[in-house]
């Protein structure tokens, strides 16, 4: 299914050329009754002569309401632009045609309307008057037909002219990742709320969960409706008209978008490529207030240039939008910038979630050439590259690819070298990766990092994990499926809870040696209670303890490891025996003091020899 967008003056006939075609009035509003003219946006639906139905969006020519045609023009496949026969090309024909060649709605017709009000040499004249408008923008060439919304002369080949354009139009591409951006909301008696809108990018089905993406709120879809007539799915491309379980009305606003849950996320900032239409009456200023179109949405931004400090009428640039409020938007969305009611410029989004830009730095312009231009392989990569580690669904969404199409090429990416994919098993939406430079500069990090920690420790074996992570920056799962791969790369080493170099090696001079002999002597000489006061420097005894010649039970009392081993193995004998220890247990057991056999035992806890129960200690 199409969509028919119509564009044009105020008091051109859209309306009447609507109903005339449909038989349905698509101004639905008392005050549009009264007045004679549309305020907000309208709906209709025409089945062509070859059955298919196709939707048809009204919109409102006055220039006071250009933003409410903007909420409705962004979702069409083909535009029906309308310039009526009695006055010509009027300045909102040009504005509106300007805004069809910003979002580069490439199909279209010309319905000359009210032909019955003007002689045929009249409507020659106004042919090559719109001829001459249309030159340079999207709708250059389109076919302009004569046509009478009142006698209906001329509707028929309108139709068929239609329907053979509709025919060479690629229907709208299902990439799994519904977008419903809502252009009207209200409430049914006995129905409760319900949104309508363009459906884009993917398919929804009753009783499907979804999210409202800008407010955050999830709810369920109790029933669709396209033309009026029940559906239980609704295609890409369709008019859609959704009802919502538990939310009001007065919690959706024109422009939020209803979704899958868990891959859009709202943005505040986007990068784009900007272009200044020949007929903006001044040039675009950095720094600048305008208001951002996009989809069915309207905001205030700040406009901040990239390549200069102004963009003049005809120019193009790379710019970035900083939201005052959030919106949801993917990589590809075209929008329109505006200010004190005149149309400025448009373009299309390139990033949806920009961090603040070095302006006039040649390597973030080349990031967005790439990022608007570049394959599948180079935007995933650039997109990567932007918060390495990316996490998968942060990739596909940025990317604006399907999860299919990604999956495959990140696959064929790692096969190549391209990326580094952390984790195990299949790509799932949080896998995250590494572009191999990116990689490279984590094996680097973590070297320096060691190596920092080596020359502050020279006998530590190396550092604990947490400690590491930490210097690194990095999440514990990232930092975990991290590690195994560091490890594999033959980057680090795992020495028990410690990460050191492969090539640190703890080395004692002759008068340590010598030292460690005597303390370890010393040790055996009073195996359950050694002194407590170590002749040895702090980090003799720390690297002692990491290599497993004594175990450290406490900050205060050393154990030779032969005799801890012993005394361990007497105690599990003990519990095996009795069903439990006590502290008063094992002082009595190895004829020591509380100190060693509280220290002892608080030591095994940790270990997870044994467990307390109360006062007594059993085997885990």
């Amino acid at each position: 299914m199409f969509v028919i967008g119509t564009a044009g003056h105020v008091d051109h006939g859209k309306s009447t050329l609507v109903e005339a075609l449909t038989g349905i009035d698509p101004d639905r509003l008392r005050e549009e009754k009264e007045r004679g003219m549309t305020i907000d946006l309208g709906f209709a639906w025409l089945k062509l002569p070859s059955g298919n139905e196709v939707s048809i969006v009204d919109v409102p020519g006055h220039e006071r309401f250009v933003n409410n045609m903007l909420a409705g023009v962004g979702g069409i496949d083909l535009a029906l632009l309308v310039v009526a026969a009695d006055e010509s090309v009027m300045p909102q024909t040009r504005e509106h045609l300007a805004i069809l060649d910003l979002l580069r709605i490439d199909r279209g017709l010309v319905a000359l309307t009210k032909k019955d009000l003007v002689e045929e040499d009249w409507l020659d004249l106004v042919t090559a008057d719109i001829e001459e408008a249309l030159e340079g923008t999207v709708l250059g060439g389109s076919q302009i037909l004569h046509v009478s919304g009142a006698t209906g002369d001329g509707l028929p080949e309108l139709i068929e002219a239609m329907e053979g354009l509709l025919a060479e139009t690629t229907p709208k591409k299902d990439v799994g990742r519904p977008r419903l951006p809502i252009d009207r909301a209200f409430t049914i008696s006995g129905f409760g709320t319900v949104v309508t809108g363009t459906l884009i990018d993917g398919s929804l089905e009753v009783g499907q969960e979804v999210e409202l993406v800008v407010s955050g709120q999830r709810t369920r879809i109790r029933g669709l409706q396209t033309h009026r007539q029940k559906e239980d799915r609704a295609e890409p491309g369709t008019r859609v008209a959704a009802n919502l379980i538990g939310v009001g009305q007065d919690e959706i606003r024109r422009g939020e978008v209803l979704t899958t849950p868990g891959w859009l996320r709202p943005t505040t900032a986007f990068d784009v490529h900007l272009r200044a239409i020949p007929e903006a009456p001044l040039p675009l200023r950095h720094n600048m207030f305008i208001t951002v179109h996009t989809g069915s949405s309207e905001v205030v931004a700040r406009l901040r240039l990239l390549e200069g400090d102004r963009l003049h009428p005809g120019e193009t640039t790379w710019a970035q939008l900083k939201l005052e409020s959030p919106l949801a938007v993917a990589k590809g969305d075209y929008f329109v910038v505006r200010s004190n009611l005149t149309t400025l410029g448009g373009g299309n989004i390139v990033d949806t979630h920009a961090r603040r830009p070095r302006r006039n730095h040649p390597p973030t312009i080349e990031r967005l050439r790439v990022m608007e231009r570049g394959t599948d392989r180079e935007v995933l990569l650039k997109t990567i590259e932007l918060s390495e580690p990316s996490e998968f669904a942060t990739v596909v969404n940025r990317a604006n690819l399907s999860p299919d199409a990604a999956k495959s090429e990140l696959e064929a990416m790692a096969a190549d070298g391209a990326i580094v994919v952390l984790g195990k098993g299949n790509i799932v939406s949080t896998t995250r990766f590494y572009t191999a430079g990116g990689w490279s500069a984590l094996g680097g990090n973590t070297r320096e990092a060691l190596n920092a920690y080596h020359r502050q420790f020279p006998l530590r074996l190396g550092a604990p994990k947490e400690e590491l992570r930490s210097r690194l920056n990095l999440t514990p799962q990232v930092f975990n499926d991290a590690l195994v791969l560091l490890n594999q790369d033959g980057v680090t080493v795992e020495r028990g809870a410690l990460v050191g170099l492969p090539d640190h090696t703890p080395t004692l001079s002759d008068a340590d040696v010598q030292a460690v002999d005597d303390y370890i002597k010393l040790l055996e000489s009073d195996p359950y209670s050694p002194p407590t006061d170590a002749p040895l420097d702090a980090e003799v005894v720390s690297l002692l303890d990491d290599e497993g010649r004594v175990v450290r039970v406490s900050d205060s009392v050393v154990f030779a490891s032969s005799v801890y081993r012993e005394m361990v193995e007497r105690i599990s004998a003990h519990i095996n025996e009795h069903g439990e220890v006590t502290v008063a247990d094992v002082r009595d057991l190895f004829g020591t003091s509380r100190k060693y056999a509280l220290a002892l035992m608080d030591h095994m806890d940790h270990q997870r020899i044994t467990r307390r129960v109360g006062d007594a200690r059993v085997l885990r």
